[in-house]
């Protein structure tokens, strides 16, 4: 996952440009996170935005994360997963400060080419999480990492070094929010997603080919029939939100596709929203 410090307003990032993704003899052993460079290639990131469907994932998604943000008064915002841009471009159309990180040189150009073509201009840095202060430079009131990126860290200590990063980056009062796929319902009671909130392309199919508590492999099939694959590390819920608050996070809040109550094997993606600072109005909590 270690990239290259790259700080700018355009797309002038390396990329191996490779169109083909590289598993190896054992696909179902390839639990690194540094791999993800070699599944996110050029032919899977150009597809990406058929799965997302930004339309139909802006409808689902409402104003969910503006006004979350907004009722903190958190306004300068660090998106450290922004994939191919949806969640930098709906915040800076609702007026906040982004900057717009990724480790994958493929993805932030995409990214760039998807807010050109949308009015906006981003402001990119290729950096690895955990790493992050390397080569983020500035002070947030909010980083969000979203589309389940969190998954693509394989080793506890990365998840660890990757959390405090993100907590040295933000002000003395600022928040992070990390979304996941809900694990626990995939490992306990197998896979059942519709597709209502995040994944909203309907012609592709996003599946697990192979569940157990160190690996999620999911394929990923487009109507004209290629396939790709993401080898991920299936979190569960109690364990992030202890992660968070062991690396200094005062408090965890958790939502079920977007809901504060929810029963956990219901919800296909769960939100978790870690402060720095205590608030006792959510004493209790977790």
């Amino acid at each position: 996952m270690r990239g290259v410090g790259h700080e700018g307003y355009g797309m002038s990032l390396p990329g191996k440009h490779a169109s083909r993704q590289q598993f190896g003899e054992e696909p179902l052993e390839m639990r690194e996170s540094d791999h993800y460079h070699a599944e996110y290639v050029q032919s899977f990131v150009e597809k990406w935005d058929e799965l997302i469907d930004w339309e139909a994932r802006r409808e689902s998604e409402g104003q969910f994360f503006v006004e979350l943000l907004r009722g903190m008064g958190k306004h300068k915002v660090l998106d450290v997963a922004t994939g191919t841009g949806f969640h930098s471009v709906q915040l800076l159309r609702a007026g906040f400060e982004v900057t717009s990180a990724d480790g994958n040189a493929e993805m932030l150009t995409k990214a760039f080419e998807n807010a050109r073509q949308h009015g906006h201009v981003l402001r990119t840095i290729h950096a690895d999480w955990r790493w992050l202060n390397r080569d983020v430079h500035s002070k947030y009131d909010a980083i969000i990492c979203l589309g389940n990126s969190f998954t693509h860290l394989f080793d506890e200590r990365d998840r660890r070094r990757a959390l405090a990063e993100f907590y040295a980056a933000l002000r003395h009062d600022g928040v992070l929010i990390l979304d996941q796929r809900n694990y626990d319902a995939i490992l306990d009671h197998g896979f059942d997603s519709q597709h209502k909130y995040y994944y909203c392309g309907e012609q592709v199919s996003a599946a697990p080919e192979h569940i157990d508590d160190g690996l999620a492999r999911f394929r990923y099939t487009f109507p004209d029939g290629s396939a790709f694959h993401l080898n991920m590390f299936p979190l569960r819920r109690a364990y992030v939100e202890r992660l968070m608050k062991e690396v200094g996070f005062q408090s965890v809040r958790t939502y079920g596709d977007f809901q504060e109550t929810y029963k956990l094997p219901e919800p296909d993606f769960l939100v978790h929203v870690a402060t720095k600072s205590w608030d006792s109005a959510e004493e209790g909590t977790s």
